[in-house]
């Protein structure tokens, strides 16, 4: 009897201590299992070391937080003022554990916190990239010369890739500074071979047989193709466009009450979504921001444009060989597989000003695809004045020859800008259309450039930089080319370079504008003094003034 009181005493102590024992871990899980109150997310947030230092600069600083879906939360400060700014955000998930926290512009900026894949998804693997890197440049490089202007040129427009993997890593203040100095670098060199359109640099040598660029070619169009539809997403740009090919075809208000997703979607030209209408109406738009197939369909078919036109520009500049050239150079650069996998609509501008520089010689074409460039992303305006000017002051044209294709170049230029007013004149009022695009556009603010980051003082280098970039475009209609296309070509990528690096909005997708005109200058120049293999008569020479 007396040991079985023992062993009932020690078994109800033993009891006794496993429930002590285990009681705060119980007392924990009970806790957890209860959702998170907003006091409680506030005061998770505010023990990150980035409140605290936001709190120090911000005395009297207030917090509130906003609950979002499965059980996470949003946390914001706001510092004390007649108009409070938010100085911090913070996310913190159901089980209270700080999964974000941002201070300064990458508050306001999701984009500039380095989301994986946000642009382009897989093309930023760079088990995609830097083969596209290497593929870009090995057939261009001739190693017995390898301090060649073009080697250096060619790794310009490479080095954007180390800016967009610090963009990527959420470090804009490496970024930054590169991709800005890059322009710069661009417009000087750009400038230099399209004011002197007599130099005659060392010949283009490839590295690889030109039919091997054929196959390559080849599979770079399908591996586009296949991730635009396989792994490609629609962003702000593309979805834009589909929704007001939407408006255009129900015949409502373009410019104006765009949905709360997309709400300063109306800021383009009014080309751009007339553009969108055939492939809205094969795909049409749900109300949502879905797979928009429509705006894949438009990204993947004027980057296939642009390809052509290069191959067309490129053998009206000599033959076969500098067109495939020229197109190869454009499917292998991994900027252009980053426009299409992002489902964005920024080669579109660079088509028609392609199509342009191929119809150079005839100025009623060079003026309706000039404007219409213009009418779609409003950067491409800049470029009027030195396509009105093309091919205007050789030395043996008559002043009436010379009025004549002026006046040609207006009347292309008023028909196609006369057109697409009276399409859009009647949902459109000129206000709206102002307010809306030129006016919002003027207005932008943005971290992704040296004005944006740093302003303040920075202010007035980029008045001065926008000066220089108006007397550019401006100045160039007076620049005599004796009608050659690599001069204009060169010339139009400098100026969209310069309009970029005096923009304080500015970002990756741009590249797109300049980089086709780019390359006829880049490559095509060394390409007409020999060396590549020819496919017709020996004109190489001669063709520089076509």
């Amino acid at each position: 009897m007396a040991a079985q009181t023992v062993k009932a005493s020690l078994g109800a102590a033993l009891v006794v201590s496993a429930a002590i024992w285990l009681l705060p871990t119980v007392a924990a899980a009970s806790d957890s299992a209860l959702p998170l109150t907003s006091a409680q997310v506030e005061a998770i947030a505010s023990r990150t070391e980035t409140f605290k230092e936001q709190r120090r600069a911000n005395p009297g600083a207030s917090v509130s937080a906003v609950k979002k879906a499965a059980g996470s939360w949003e946390v914001s400060l706001y510092s004390k003022g007649k108009v409070p700014k938010q100085v911090a955000l913070a996310k913190v998930d159901s089980a209270g554990q700080v999964t974000e926290v941002w201070s300064g512009f990458q508050v306001a900026w999701s984009m500039a916190r380095g989301y994986p894949g946000a642009f382009g998804r897989s093309i930023n693997s760079p088990w995609i990239w830097i083969p596209l890197c290497i593929a870009f440049l090995l057939p261009f490089f001739d190693w017995r010369k390898p301090l060649r202007w073009l080697h250096f040129d060619l790794l310009a427009l490479v080095g954007f890739s180390a800016s967009l993997a610090f963009f990527n890593a959420a470090e804009l203040g490496i970024s930054v500074p590169i991709s800005s100095a890059l322009l710069a670098w661009l417009v000087i060199r750009l400038l230099a071979i399209g004011l002197r359109p007599d130099a005659r640099p060392p010949p283009l040598r490839l590295m690889l047989p030109w039919r091997w660029l054929v196959v390559i070619g080849l599979f770079l169009v399908g591996l586009r193709v296949g991730l635009n539809i396989v792994d490609g997403n629609v962003i702000d740009v593309g979805y834009a466009g589909v929704i007001g090919a939407d408006k255009f075809s129900h015949g409502r208000q373009l410019y104006g009450a765009f949905p709360f997703d997309n709400g300063s979607g109306d800021t383009y030209g009014p080309l751009l979504y007339l553009l969108y209408v055939p492939f809205e109406w094969i795909w049409p738009w749900q109300g949502t921001w879905d797979d928009l197939a429509a705006a894949h369909a438009v990204a993947g078919v004027f980057d296939l444009l642009c390809a052509a036109l290069l191959f067309l520009i490129g053998r009206k500049l000599r033959d076969n060989v500098l067109g495939v050239v020229l197109a190869y150079a454009w499917l292998a650069f991994p900027f252009s597989v980053y426009v299409t996998n992002s489902g964005s609509n920024d080669a579109i501008p660079a088509a028609f000003v392609l199509a342009a520089i191929w119809l150079h010689r005839q100025p009623l074409a060079r003026g309706g695809l000039s404007i219409a460039a213009g009418l779609t992303k409003f950067a491409p305006l800049a470029l009027l004045p030195l396509f009105a000017g093309d091919r205007l002051w050789d030395r043996d044209l008559a002043r009436k020859v010379r009025l004549r294709k002026l006046a040609l170049f207006v009347l292309g230029v008023l028909v196609v800008a006369g057109a697409t007013a009276l399409i859009f004149a009647p949902t459109t009022s000129p206000k709206d259309f102002w307010d809306h695009t030129l006016a919002y556009q003027f207005g932008r603010d943005a971290p992704f450039s040296v004005w944006g980051l740093y302003g303040g003082g920075w202010r007035t280098a980029q008045h001065f930089v926008q000066g220089a970039t108006i007397l550019l475009a401006l100045a160039v209609f007076f620049v005599p080319r004796r009608g050659n296309t690599i001069t204009l070509a060169a010339l139009a990528a400098a100026i969209m370079a310069a309009v970029q690096l005096s923009a304080t909005y500015w970002f990756y997708l741009y590249l797109a504008w300049l980089l086709p005109m780019a390359l006829i200058a880049f490559l095509g120049r060394p390409a007409l003094t020999g060396l590549l293999p020819r496919r017709r008569r020996p004109e190489s020479v001669a063709a520089q003034s076509r």
